[in-house]
C-alpha cells in the first residue's frame, strides 16, 4: 500500500533520508518536504559566514532541488500545528497537508528579551540566514562609522559572534567597534574553566568587553536596559541566548519533555503518536537528554531514515545510541579555534584548521547529492 511520507524541515537529522528520497519515493510512496527556505544553512558554519570565512553558497544545501529531483514534492512554508488524530500538518498559510508518517526536524529557536521598536539592527543567531544579512550591514557600518556592538548571551554562540564580528571589522572595516559580550550569570559556565579560559583570552586579546552577572531586561531603540539600572547603547545586537525547540509540539498538544521537545523513545519516535517521529534539537530523547548540538542530529540520520522505512513498508525498527563523548570546536574567528575532546584541548590555529576540516567535508558530502 502506497502512503504519504511528511518531512517538516531539511535539516541535519534529514540529511540521509533527503539523500535517498528515490528509494522512497521508487516503492510508490509520496513525500513532501515542508521547509521555511529552498536551502538549508549549516549553522556550524554560520559564525564563519558572519565573517566572510565561507560565502552563502559554501555553508548551504539547496533542499528544494534535491527533493524534486528524486520526485519528492517541496513546499515552501512554515508548519504552524499538527494535528495527530487527523494525522494532517497545518501551514501558517492556512494549507493542510495529510501524511501517514511524519518527520520532524523542526529545530530550534534563540528566545528574546523584551524588545520595544523596530527590530532594525537587532540580529538573532537563528535563522541562520540572520547573519547573512547581518554581514553586509556590519561591513558597511565599519567602513563609515565607529560602532558598538553588543553580543546578549554566555554560551558558544555569543563567543563565536563575537570573535567573528571582531573578523569582519579588521577584514573590511577602517573603525574597530567596542564589542560587548553581555553573559548573564557567567560566561561559558557549562565548560571546564581551561576551555573557558582558552576563550576569554582569545577574546581578551582582541578588546572584546565580557560583562558578567548582568542580565538584559529590554532592548528599546538600540538601548539596551541592564538588571542594574544601567542603560547600555549599541548600533549592532546580537541575541544568542542559546535555543529551545520548535513550539510546534507543545501548541499542538503533542506529548514533550520538559524542554518543550517532542519525546521521542528509543526509536525517535512519538512515545504519544508512532506515526510521527523527530530528530535533533527539536526533540526530548526521553532515555537520556541530550545536548542541543549538531553531532546528535548527525548521529540520528541513519536511525531516524531506517525508522521511516521500516514504518512505511513493515519491519523492525533501530534504536538510537547516543554515543559517547564527542568533539568541542569553536570557531572564534580570525582563523583560530579552541577545541575539546574528552582529555585533549587545543586553542589557536590547529583548532579553527580541524574545525574548517571536519565542516567542509560535511557540506561536500551532502552537497554532492544535488
Amino acid at each position: 500500500m502506497h502512503k504519504r511520507l511528511v518531512l517538516i524541515g531539511g535539516g541535519h537529522a534529514h540529511m540521509v533520508t533527503l539523500a535517498n528520497l528515490s528509494a522512497i519515493t521508487g516503492k510508490g510512496h509520496r513525500v513532501t518536504v515542508i521547509g521555511p527556505s529552498d536551502f538549508h544553512y549549516y549553522s556550524g558554519m554560520g559564525p564563519g559566514m558572519l565573517s566572510g570565512t565561507y560565502r552563502p553558497a559554501e555553508i548551504r544545501f539547496a533542499t528544494r532541488h534535491v527533493v524534486e529531483k528524486q520526485g519528492g514534492a517541496f513546499l515552501q512554508g512554515k508548519a504552524a500545528t499538527i494535528e495527530p488524530e487527523k494525522k494532517v500538518v497545518i501551514l501558517e498559510n492556512g494549507d493542510i497537508v495529510p501524511y501517514d508518517v511524519l518527520s520532524c526536524n523542526a529545530g530550534s529557536h534563540v528566545p528574546r528579551p523584551v524588545i520595544e521598536g523596530e527590530l532594525g539592527d537587532i540580529f538573532s543567531v537563528k535563522p541562520i540566514e540572520r547573519l547573512m544579512e547581518a554581514r553586509g550591514r556590519l561591513v558597511d557600518h565599519f567602513r563609515r562609522h565607529a560602532s558598538a556592538v553588543v553580543i546578549v548571551g554566555g554560551g558558544p554562540s555569543s563567543a563565536e559572534v563575537a570573535g567573528n564580528v571582531w573578523q569582519v571589522a579588521t577584514s573590511t572595516g577602517r573603525h574597530m567597534p567596542r564589542i560587548t559580550i553581555c553573559a548573564g550569570s557567567a560566561f561559558m559556565s557549562h565548560f571546564p574553566a581551561s576551555v573557558r579560559r582558552k576563550i576569554t583570552d582569545t577574546l581578551g586579546r582582541r578588546g572584546i568587553i565580557i560583562r558578567e552577572g548582568v542580565y538584559v531586561k529590554s532592548i528599546l531603540h538600540n538601548t539596551l536596559t541592564l538588571d542594574n539600572g544601567e542603560a547600555l547603547s549599541a548600533d549592532f545586537i546580537f541575541l544568542a541566548l542559546g535555543v529551545k525547540p520548535s513550539a510546534i509540539f507543545a501548541d499542538s498538544g503533542i506529548a514533550t519533555g520538559p524542554d518543550g521537545g517532542l519525546r521521542v523513545n528509543r526509536f525517535l519516535q512519538s512515545t504519544q503518536h508512532p506515526d510521527i517521529f523527530g530528530g535533533g534539537d527539536c526533540i526530548y530523547f526521553e532515555a537520556q537528554p541530550l545536548d542541543k548540538v549538531g553531532v546528535y542530529a548527525v548521529r540520528q540520520n541513519p536511525v531516524l531514515f531506517h525508522n521511516i522505512m521500516a514504518r512505511l513498508e513493515g519491519g523492525d525498527m533501530m534504536s538510537f545510541d547516543p554515543g559517547g563523548d564527542y568533539l568541542l570546536i569553536f570557531n572564534l574567528g580570525g582563523g583560530v579555534g579552541v577545541l575539546k575532546k574528552r582529555w585533549l584541548e587545543l586553542g589557536g590555529r590547529p583548532a579553527f584548521i580541524v574545525k574548517d576540516y571536519i565542516d567542509r567535508r560535511f557540506m561536500r558530502k551532502f552537497q554532492a547529492i544535488e
